[in-house]
């Protein structure tokens, strides 16, 4: 007869069989969710689990493949093609899924697996359809939401079918995964979810890697730094990402800090815009737009005296993660779970979101003093090392898979069919009543 004690040591040590969801993957990398869903199916792969990813096929990457652990499954694009834009985005997303439905049906015809796992709104369609036809629990997380990109707001019919798109996705998983404490509470109160549904599992670093060689932080500073102190940013170039706060604070920081440069790394839509400002401010000899700068960006982290994380919106803020593993001082906006990352004045120095004064402010308490800004900045390093590493992600989400195994089928998830029609209110949706 088996004890029960033996019974949980058995079932928290048994191996699972997931099939992961992601509209990108290596080689096809448009933002973050590319590399968290990487790093999360690579370190349970080496944890002993069967991990499966299907995604969609870009360039000579092969159609199937095994990758560090993890068997890829690619769908190639149907014909007629869409254009991966606005307003073309839906008809693309129901091409995509289409097409993803069938690779991920190929995948399950030679491997059974024990649940699937959802990354954002783009896959929902297929997700629910495979856990319908292989009767398995879905785990989603999200990763984001269309409101919360626009603070709050739904202002056209892509956005607000979007939102329903993810709505429907919440309330089809069994479970939901978010990344912060914040994302937790907008997505319950955007998606009329019980908070209990949801479990904050942070996003990781692989640390390592962020640690770049004395040679590249040199050349990184004689290429970007100029007689003052250098700033960085990374990310995409978008309004929500708040550069353009960086770039109102420049004037008071060069008047404290005369030869200060700004190194802005990464492209999007908005960098017109972006440009144009700098160029009304006669800032075109501070600011370097670096476009995207690939592995040089731990060496240009680490080469900064202080990396800005200027965000409007940021459901983690990995990014602060990322420069403080390559040991960079951080001044970030106290927003979204960027005010779960840094403590002011102990891993870095915070401001309040789209205030160019307080930015300069936090920026310049950093420049003013190097022996506190280095402080923070290692023991911010130390943060990271402890409390973000992916095999305890890993490990985290394991468990949140097998504490939904453990759920009865009926208490999942109700069926699309029960639930009234979703409705999408005007206003605000973020606004606290």
């Amino acid at each position: 007869m088996t004890e029960a004690g033996d019974t949980t040591t058995e079932s928290s040590n048994r191996r699972l069989r997931i099939l992961m969801l992601s509209w990108e993957y290596p080689p096809v990398l448009v933002g973050g969710l590319g590399r968290h869903v990487h790093a999360l199916a690579t370190s349970l792969a080496a944890a002993g689990h069967e991990v499966t990813v299907v995604t969609r096929h870009a360039g000579d990457a092969p159609l199937e493949e095994l990758r560090e652990g993890v068997r890829v499954v690619r769908a190639p694009e149907d014909p007629p093609s869409f254009p991966l834009a606005t307003p073309s985005l839906l008809a693309w997303t129901m091409a995509f899924n289409h097409a993803l439905t069938r690779a991920a049906l190929h995948a399950t015809a030679i491997e059974g697996y024990d649940l699937i796992h959802a990354h954002d709104w783009l896959v929902t369609h297929t997700a629910v359809t495979l856990r319908d036809h292989l009767r398995i629990p879905l785990v989603a997380t999200v990763h984001a939401t269309e409101a919360g990109r626009h603070q709050g707001w739904l202002p056209e019919e892509t956005n607000r079918t979007i939102h329903t798109v993810e709505y429907w996705l919440g309330h089809e998983a069994a479970r939901l995964i978010s990344c912060s404490g914040y994302m937790r509470w907008e997505v319950s109160h955007l998606l009329d979810l019980a908070p209990e549904k949801i479990t904050v599992i942070p996003n990781g670093v692989d640390a390592p890697i962020w640690q770049a060689a004395p040679r590249a932080v040199a050349h990184a500073r004689a290429r970007y730094a100029g007689d003052g102190p250098m700033l960085g940013f990374a990310g995409r170039l978008v309004y929500e990402k708040g550069v353009q706060h960086v770039i109102h604070a420049l004037p008071e920081l060069r008047r404290r800090y005369p030869g200060l440069r700004l190194v802005v790394a990464g492209d999007g839509p908005y960098k017109p815009e972006l440009q144009a400002e700098v160029s009304r401010l006669r800032l075109e000899q501070t600011v370097h737009f670096a476009g995207f700068v690939g592995n040089d960006l731990p060496a240009t982290f680490a080469a900064s005296d202080t990396v800005v994380v200027p965000s409007i919106y940021e459901p983690f803020g990995m990014v602060a993660l990322e420069a403080a593993a390559a040991g960079a001082p951080l001044a970030v906006a106290a927003t979204g779970g960027l005010n779960e990352i840094v403590e002011p004045g102990i891993t870095g120095m915070t401001f309040p979101a789209q205030n160019p004064e307080a930015l300069a402010h936090a920026v310049a308490g950093l420049l003013g003093d190097d022996e506190a800004a280095r402080h923070m900045a290692r023991r911010a390093r130390t943060m990271v090392r402890t409390r973000y590493d992916w095999p305890g992600i890993a490990a985290r989400t394991a468990d949140i898979y097998r504490a939904t195994l453990a759920t009865p089928p009926g208490h999942r998830a109700r069926r699309t069919a029960d639930r009234p029609p979703i409705v999408v209110p005007d206003g605000n949706l973020l606004a606290v009543p």
